[in-house]
């Protein structure tokens, strides 16, 4: 199943369009996106028959009027240093603990996104976004994923100054201006994957590429990470997890680069599609 925010109201994409999601089900499920985790088991269940005996009553959509397909998620965990090869660029050494912070719900925006850029250095990371489905506190490994509603693309945009001044960093804060937080274009059930495991993962900025790897090289893999965090504080349904980025960001490039104006930023992963980002000045 893919799950996509169309403007506000939930739809269930097939290849030939978008079934809205209320009219389908008769107003048993609601038109808002966030909603559906609430119950998300029987939203799930429902959804196998629609796309499978709907997909004729699709109707083609304009990918432009996509919004996040979690747009308000009550907690958002990000994880740094997950990949080993942007460990080794960034200085340091693998962790024995997931590095974890936030970026706060007011960064998290959709597919096709303007993004104003704040004075000062703004990087890029891809990043595969795991999204809660049933509240997890300490789970095992072995049920870790029945916990998971699905994955998305994200984008964790980072203003470095910000995020590195001071004596002690400020990583939430420089990861959480508007806009700083691209998710989409939908969410993906895990089954939807020939390996939920293994997924390429890369970006690229105005036609550059800058980061490609799979989500096989993070060092804490989708149920690590659920097993470390909930094991700390419950997951709870419609929250999402930023699972850390590949090498090749900005500020670890010889000479550094970071965005500017008018340049666009393209996030691919493997099973998801893409995810498109746009910058404009700031005012």
């Amino acid at each position: 199943m893919r799950l996509a925010n169309l403007a506000g109201r939930a739809v269930l994409v097939t290849d030939a369009g978008a079934i809205d999601v209320e009219a389908a089900s008769d107003g048993r499920f609601g038109p808002d996106p966030q909603s559906l985790f609430d119950d998300w088991a029987a939203f799930a269940e429902w959804s196998k028959a629609v796309t499978d005996a709907s997909a004729a009553a699709s109707v083609p959509f304009d990918a432009a009027r996509l919004d996040a397909p979690v747009p308000r998620p009550r907690q958002v965990f990000a994880i740094g240093l997950n990949y080993a090869e942007h460990a080794a660029e960034a200085g340091y050494p693998p962790d024995s603990m997931p590095v974890t912070f936030t970026k706060f719900p007011s960064s998290i925006v959709g597919q096709g996104a303007l993004v104003a850029l704040p004075e000062g250095h703004v990087d890029w990371e891809v990043e595969l976004v795991v999204v809660i489905g049933r509240e997890a506190h300490q789970v095992s490994r072995e049920t870790a994923w029945d916990h998971v509603a699905g994955l998305t693309i994200g984008q964790d945009l980072s203003e470095r100054i910000t995020q590195l001044q001071g004596s002690a960093p400020q990583f939430s804060l420089g990861k959480s201006f508007p806009g700083f937080g691209p998710t989409g274009p939908w969410l993906v059930t895990p089954d939807e994957f020939a390996d939920r495991d293994d997924l390429a993962i890369a970006c690229s900025l105005s036609g550059e590429v800058m980061q490609s790897s799979r989500t096989s090289m993070m060092l804490y893999d989708v149920p690590e990470l659920l097993v470390r965090l909930s094991a700390v504080c419950p997951l709870l349904p419609g929250d999402i997890i930023f699972s850390g980025t590949p090498s090749g960001i900005g500020n670890r490039r010889t000479p550094q680069r970071f965005i500017g104006p008018d340049d666009v930023l393209v996030s691919e992963i493997e099973g998801i599609g893409m995810l498109t980002t746009r910058f404009t000045a700031g005012g």
